[in-house]
């Protein structure tokens, strides 16, 4: 019988980085609505406070970055301390990075540190405890871009490239052992990332590309829309969460046929530069 969504996070404690707005904060609001404790992570410790403050007595906050291994170590034991063992992360905090071949490599850095390294130092922290339990769960927040790819941002395409094909690692190597793994691959969500974080200060131009693609390529979700669809999926033990289900069909349509998806792609960044032509 299938397990309902209450049944899969009752009594269960969760780490959520960037947990302070958009979809981190969805998250937290659900899993708590739903019985799980909560440490809500986010880099402004003023956004997870008020979070968790909303929350109550069910989620603590804590700041800082959550691509740093020390940071981690920290949430974790105010998990543990607070609520008990960690059964889920959700490795959610995710930038822009840069546009294209003008990012600085300080902008190819955060990006990649943000948006893959993290996820890599948490399952090196977490996993080994999780094996020796038998269980725990790891939920990466990748996006559709690691899919397919992100018109007018090189770093972050890239990044959620290497975020989704970490997870699939992850999965493949522990899934047999009691750790389970969801990839969270959405389109446009109505957060501050799509308003502003997709626009680099180098390259205002090629920010409003990338923030036009998405808006023009669906339905722009709010963040409690995916944060329902991403618990379901997990409660349901999917790998591949898609809070826009039209993504599946686009992405068979590139490995059917990878250079007439280049060439639509092309197309379609063309219109996007010439709206009038």
């Amino acid at each position: 019988m299938e397990t309902s969504v209450t049944e899969t996070f009752a009594g269960r404690t969760a780490i959520v980085t960037g947990g302070g707005a958009g979809i981190g904060a969805a998250l937290a609001h659900r899993l708590a609505d739903h019985g799980a404790k909560v440490v809500v992570a986010d880099l402004d410790p003023a956004t997870a406070a008020k979070v968790a403050a909303d929350i109550g007595p069910a989620a603590v906050s804590a700041g800082g970055d959550a691509a740093d291994a020390g940071v981690i170590e920290q949430l974790i034991a105010t998990a543990e301390s607070s609520f008990g063992p960690v059964d889920f992360y959700f490795a959610n905090a995710g930038i822009g990075g840069g546009a294209g071949l003008d990012s600085t490599d300080a902008q190819w850095s955060a990006a990649l540190e943000v948006n893959t390294l993290a996820h890599i130092r948490a399952a090196r922290l977490l996993v080994p405890g999780w094996l020796a339990r038998g269980a725990g769960y790891f939920v990466s927040t990748a996006s559709a871009a690691g899919l397919l790819t992100q018109l007018g941002s090189a770093p972050y395409s890239v990044s959620k490239h290497a975020a989704v094909g970490f997870a699939e690692w992850l999965s493949i190597t522990y899934g047999d052992k009691g750790i389970g793994v969801s990839c969270v691959c959405p389109m446009g969500v109505d957060t501050a990332l799509l308003r502003e974080g997709m626009i680099p200060e180098n390259n205002a131009e090629a920010g409003r590309l990338a923030i036009n693609a998405v808006k023009s390529a669906g339905t722009v979700l709010s963040p409690e829309e995916v944060a329902d669809t991403v618990l379901a999926g997990v409660a349901a033990g999917d790998f591949l969460i898609l809070p826009h289900p039209e993504v599946l069909q686009m992405y068979r349509n590139k490995g059917s046929d990878y250079d007439r998806w280049i060439r639509g792609m092309r197309r379609f960044q063309a219109t996007l530069e010439n709206p009038g032509s």
